[in-house]
């Protein structure tokens, strides 16, 4: 079958590979119809060794259960199922809690030797807690919306989540990327009064406008800061969503923030340490949360919106590959020529 691999940083193949089969007893054999490309794919694709590759790539599509292992009860051949980007069994402490993303028993895709979502086909382990059924056919129009339950929209929906948005909520998302973009629509959706768009990409915040943004700040640093703060009437923002995960956006994060406000990172960190003393979050009494978003655990809170058609997550996606053109499609991304890439193997 065919698969993409990532060999180094900025060099990325798709080639034939052994086929993905079921090999234990909890696993599925997935036909993918639908996968894409990250944002948090290019974190590697500008770092990444020769000496950690050939990695497989992709954590993120739909596709059609071909085959069962002897212990999978919920799935059958022919289901079409999302996958979130972590599998998880869906019985231990983490997952009942709603946190698949700390499962005792699973973990992140890149973790998954010789398995990955761009691809032909995949092996999911674990499937019964971790595939979830679509009530669609695999050619319905709203597959693009529907494979944004995979990550970025779980993911945005996470940072509002766990930010506290409610009605009448002051938000300021920082990223215009396609999770940035998602964690506005997220916040509308949980009855957001103001939400600020931090991005300086207009065909990008144009979109995030039509999600929900009220107001779109381009500037960056100490003048991005004093741009939200006068847009905000001069405390700052109750919430922040962090959805960039480098060192520039975090520091925003706690410039833009009121205080005793929140800041929800759900951006994968670039760094391990950050300010968090005195003149950051401390005199503030800030709150700092967020993590990988269980994006599993939302799949059926979000699904009935984009049935109904209320919700369209899936304009972020905004030029469409085969598999052997995802080498071109990092290319574009990581240029900003494309916002995300949707990926039809």
């Amino acid at each position: 079958m065919r698969a993409t691999l990532m060999y180094a940083a900025g060099d990325v193949r798709v080639e034939d590979v052994r086929d993905s089969k079921v090999e234990t007893p909890t696993d599925a054999l997935v036909r993918i119809t639908a996968s894409c490309i990250c944002g948090s794919d290019l974190h590697p694709y500008h770092w990444m060794s020769a000496e950690k590759g050939p990695a497989h790539m992709g954590h993120e599509f739909i596709g059609i259960v071909e085959d069962t292992g002897s212990d999978v009860s919920t799935l059958s051949k022919g289901d079409l199922v999302v996958a979130p980007f972590a599998f998880s069994c869906g019985t231990c402490q983490f997952c009942r809690a709603g946190l698949q993303t700390a499962c005792e028993n699973g973990t992140f895709w890149d973790s998954l030797p010789q398995e990955g979502g761009q691809a032909e086909a995949i092996r999911v382990p674990l499937a019964d807690g971790t595939l979830f059924k679509l009530p669609v056919a695999p050619d319905s129009a709203l597959m693009p919306s529907l494979l944004t339950l995979s990550d970025v929209y779980g993911t945005g929906y996470h940072a509002a989540k766990i930010g506290g948005v409610k009605p009448g909520s002051t938000v300021t998302v920082i990223g215009d990327g396609a999770v940035g973009l998602l964690a506005v629509l997220s916040a509308k959706q949980l009855g957001a009064e103001q939400i600020v768009l931090m991005g300086r990409h207009s065909v990008r915040t144009d979109l995030g406008r039509e999600f929900g943004a009220t107001d779109v700040v381009a500037e960056r640093g100490e003048e991005g800061i004093a741009k939200v703060r006068e847009l905000t009437g001069g405390h700052g923002s109750e919430i922040v969503l962090e959805a960039v995960g480098h060192m520039p956006a975090y520091q925003q994060s706690y410039g833009v923030v009121r205080p005793g406000g929140t800041i929800s990172r759900v951006g994968v960190p670039q760094y391990e340490k950050a300010p968090i003393g005195f003149g950051s979050l401390f005199a503030g009494n800030i709150t700092l949360n967020g993590g990988p978003a269980p994006s599993r655990a939302y799949m059926a809170e979000l699904l009935p919106a984009v049935l109904e058609g209320t919700v369209e997550p899936g304009k972020v996606f905004d030029r469409t590959i085969g598999l052997d053109e995802v080498p071109d499609g990092y290319k574009s991304m990581d240029a900003r020529e494309s916002l995300k890439v949707l990926v039809t193997p």
